[in-house]
């Protein structure tokens, strides 16, 4: 499960008295050229700057009918993303341990793994119990989870991952075949209207789709009605807090757009609110809620990292570098977002009641959310 691409921990050395000379040498030339010239300079390395801000600051990817499928298409065919966050498109998990001794220690692509293993407890989903379960993964990508949850559970069991992209498909299926794994498929299928029977599956699996959906309602109603009664729910999305007590600054507005319109999302909404959407179908039991920020926060800078440590994975794409700076801007700026509390990391387990199993319906104020 360990990537080969994973660059080993970058070694940082003090200075030597080479690092003196060329600070002086640089300062003699500085000195030559003259104040007037380097002032120039400097102001139009501070104009540039600014200037290239201004770009980066100005989303590119909005949200609009198509431009989900059109996003991924484009990810999955020019293989950058692959390339440097292997199998899973989502973030990684980092135990206590492991931030203390620093992320950058640790394999990028093994901590997604992690994260499915955690997530997989969170749920209660196991090989014991779960061996023969009927699975679907709501929004696969390019089908690590499926793959990983089809080979964790056995044969016996069958996982189906549904995406709007079928590159994503294409590859998903390629990889399967590449891996063996026989008891995994993939198709192209809407979350919002899904072509299942009610009651068909053991465990319903969703790892970050939800952000990229129009409508959270029926996302989470269609996942409840193709879930059997007894079967098991896990969610993990990206949220941004509650904001009924403490409404969101203008800071918070303009960042969430640029949130939402560089990765073409339609809008977030919050933990809580996701809960009394479950809550109100009325099919539920009890909801399991976390805020799984602090062991995911180091996945936003490790990504970015990890193309600084190994750069091969774009340079030979140069078409691609504004789309790849674009995107390290992005992941620095979900790191700020994450990191000040703008942005949570929730996840949800719950299993579906039995016909027996009498609901209690839970009527909760509503967060607003900021409209797209």
């Amino acid at each position: 499960a360990v990537s080969a691409f994973a660059p080993a921990p970058i070694q940082y050395r003090a200075s030597t008295e080479l690092d003196m000379g060329l600070k002086t040498a640089v300062a003699k030339s500085i000195s030559k050229i003259g104040a007037p010239a380097t002032a120039a300079i400097t102001g139009a390395a501070v104009a540039g700057t600014i200037g290239l801000k201004v770009i980066l600051d100005r989303p590119s990817r909005k949200y609009e009918e198509g431009s989900v499928a059109r996003e991924y298409d484009a990810w999955t065919q020019d293989g950058i993303l692959e390339y440097y966050w292997g199998e899973h498109i989502h973030l990684g998990y980092y135990n206590e341990e492991e931030m203390k001794n620093g992320y950058k220690k640790k394999d990028f692509i093994q901590a997604k793994f992690d994260f499915v293993d955690e997530m997989m407890k969170l749920g209660g989903i196991n090989a014991e119990e779960d061996s023969g379960a009927k699975v679907l993964d709501v929004g696969c990508g390019v089908g690590g989870t499926s793959r990983y949850l089809a080979k964790k559970l056995g044969p016996d069991a069958a996982v189906t991952g549904i995406t709007l992209s079928p590159n994503q498909v294409k590859r998903a299926t390629e990889l399967a075949v590449e891996q063996g794994v026989e008891n995994a498929e993939f198709t192209v299928m809407n979350a919002l209207e899904m072509d299942f029977p009610d009651n068909s599956f053991d465990v319903v699996w969703a790892c970050e789709s939800g952000e990229h959906m129009p409508d959270k309602d029926a996302y989470i109603n269609e996942m409840m009605r193709v879930l059997k009664p007894g079967g098991k729910y896990v969610m993990a999305t990206w949220c941004q807090r509650d904001d009924r007590e403490v409404p969101f600054s203008a800071k918070d507005d303009r960042d969430l757009r640029f949130l939402y319109e560089e990765w073409t999302h339609p809008y977030f909404i919050s933990i809580e609110k996701y809960k009394d959407i479950i809550d109100a179908t009325g099919l539920m039991n009890e909801v399991t809620t976390a805020d799984w920020n602090e062991p995911t926060i180091a996945s936003w800078r490790h990504s970015v990292w990890v193309g600084v440590y190994d750069p091969r994975g774009f340079i030979f794409k140069p078409q691609k570098y504004l789309k790849c700076l674009r995107d390290g801007y992005c992941l620095e700026r979900m790191h700020r977002a994450f990191d000040r509390g703008l942005m949570q990391y929730g996840m949800f387990a719950a299993t579906k009641a039995k016909a027996s199993e009498p609901i209690e319906k839970i009527e909760k104020p509503t967060p607003k959310a900021v409209s797209p």
